[in-house]
């Protein structure tokens, strides 16, 4: 597995809210895990470092995942105790009270990935047969979307677009949504934060599908293009892509 990372502050912020990374368990198996804090006079680094750090901790001490269920149970308990701990953390620390994170995470195999998330931060798959988003944002403008009271046109620009219906740390006992795909070689995932997404199109992000080259070029030029078209949020992306050694050169 060939894992990378890039966060970048933006144009505008005076501090980077996301956090996560690409992580290596004592079995060989990989972890991708992106965050993006919101709530509090800087809090909103607290909740993403305290979810990145946790679920690597748990992760550094996790024993080899041999099943897609072993996987989901995975995500879904660590989810569940970085929710809580960050929630407990919030009520302790006055400075802090009302930060939460979204959270996207990725156990990836050799024979599966295993996907859970909170809030908006996505999660794309790609593979020789195409490319897609494989997570449901949870945010107020997704649900009116879904219930088929604006269009996916009128989501662009509407004014509580940034209004999340579940956020990581805001309330005692929530769960992750999970779901497992087959993974193979030359397979892509790619995890990342609104900050993205706001910026650059599902069409442009999927060019990773078929990418050739460096991940540091792709992920720079991702965030180069989201700067350029004005950078109000953080950016932040990991990538794991299944590279076996029979595999094409290439996407190193």
């Amino acid at each position: 597995m060939i894992g990378y990372y890039l966060t970048d502050q933006g144009k505008v912020r005076n501090h980077n809210e996301d956090a996560g990374g690409v992580f290596k368990n004592d079995a060989g198996q990989t972890i991708a895990i992106v965050a993006d804090g919101m709530g509090g006079h800087q809090a909103g680094d607290v909740a993403s470092q305290m979810a990145t750090s946790h679920l690597h901790k748990m992760w550094l001490e996790a024993e080899k995942i041999e099943t897609p269920d072993e996987a989901e149970k995975w995500i879904k308990e660590a989810v569940l105790t970085v929710n809580n701990d960050i929630k407990t953390y919030a009520e302790k620390h006055e400075e802090c009270a009302g930060m939460g994170t979204t959270v996207v995470v990725a156990i990836c195999t050799d024979q599966f990935a295993t996907i859970g998330h909170i809030g908006d931060s996505r999660c794309y798959f790609a593979n020789t047969y195409g490319f897609s988003c494989i997570t449901e944002d949870h945010s107020l403008v997704n649900e009116l979307v879904r219930s088929g009271q604006i269009t996916e046109e009128q989501a662009e620009q509407h004014p509580r677009k940034n209004v999340l219906l579940k956020a990581l740390g805001t309330e005692y006992d929530l769960t992750a949504d999970v779901k497992t795909l087959e993974f193979e070689s030359g397979d892509r995932l790619l995890l990342c934060t609104d900050g993205l997404t706001n910026k650059v199109s599902d069409q442009e992000i999927g060019e990773f599908q078929s990418f050739q080259g460096e991940w540091s070029q792709f992920a720079e030029r991702m965030v180069t293009l989201a700067n350029e078209r004005g950078g109000e949020d953080n950016i932040t992306l990991a990538i794991v892509h299944y590279h076996s050694p029979t595999e094409k050169e290439g996407a190193e």
